[in-house]
């Protein structure tokens, strides 16, 4: 009897540990499409793997160099949002953990890279997203306009039929938020502004066997929004070719996919639709 229970017990944990991986249907691989970085042990690329995404943290600058994630239908629910910004204790010992205090009175939201509405499938996936290696130093008027509307749309894709591979970062230092100025660090330097925040979505309708199914005619968004208070409201004024984003950032963002295909598809900006 006791053997029984022990593997009752034993099998529920496995279970319970599985519970926000790919295994459940419709979640892939936060990573399918490339390590864009090559992030690993580098403590200014350090690659962390979590159930809801997978960063790039960057222990000089005090956040994420990018976020990656899988989206569609099988990562969505009802979970309430957990609104609860906390530090994230599974950066390395001796690594300054950032604060939600230390954005307090910068002038700047605590804006999310992964969003905690792509991630509300379940309790732990939603609190995920308010990791303070999950958030950055972004404009009020970017966070709560520009940028949500970006998010909001590709939820509507994965609504209309699609799922989207994510990567999101932050590239240069310096930004205006809502007390004017530019601001180029917060809580004495540990944690560094962006001057912009940039996107990169491939978008495929549900299947599976994703990466081969990526070809010529395969959507593909990059964007590049200033990290300040005077920004446009269409998210689609800041498309650019992902050619033109990875000169900028030194990133790989589809290097998983064939060197013929990133060809292809990386040389042009999106035209398509915004809304």
């Amino acid at each position: 009897m006791f053997k029984k229970i022990l593997i009752t017990f034993i099998t529920s944990i496995l279970l319970f540990s599985c519970e926000d991986t790919e295994l459940i249907e419709g979640r892939d691989d936060n990573l399918a499409i490339g390590n864009p970085s090559d992030a690993g042990v580098n403590e200014n690329n350090y690659l962390m793997e979590k159930a809801p995404y997978a960063l790039s943290y960057n222990r000089s600058k005090g956040t994420a160099n990018w976020v990656a994630w899988h989206l569609s239908k099988g990562w969505k629910g009802n979970a309430v949002k957990a609104d609860n910004f906390k530090s994230d204790e599974s950066l390395p010992s001796g690594w300054y953990r950032v604060k939600t205090s230390d954005y307090v009175g910068s002038g700047f939201d605590r804006g999310h890279l992964c969003p905690s509405a792509d991630r509300d499938g379940s309790t732990q996936d939603n609190e995920a997203t308010f990791l303070m290696t999950n958030i950055v130093p972004q404009s009020p008027n970017s966070n709560r306009d520009t940028w949500v509307a970006l998010e909001t749309y590709c939820r509507k894709m994965v609504d209309a039929g699609n799922e989207l591979y994510i990567v999101v970062g932050v590239l240069g230092q310096g930004g205006s938020g809502s007390n004017g100025g530019t601001t180029k660090t917060l809580a004495d330097g540990k944690v560094v502004v962006p001057e912009s925040l940039w996107k990169v979505i491939v978008v495929l309708p549900v299947g599976e066997n994703d990466i081969d199914r990526i070809d010529s005619d395969t959507r593909v968004i990059a964007i590049k929004i200033p990290n300040r208070q005077s920004i446009k409201s269409d998210w689609g004024e800041y498309r650019l070719s992902v050619d033109e984003l990875e000169a900028l950032t030194g990133y790989d963002f589809l290097s998983n996919v064939s060197n013929t295909l990133q060809k292809q598809l990386e040389g042009k900006a999106d035209k398509g639709p915004t809304y």
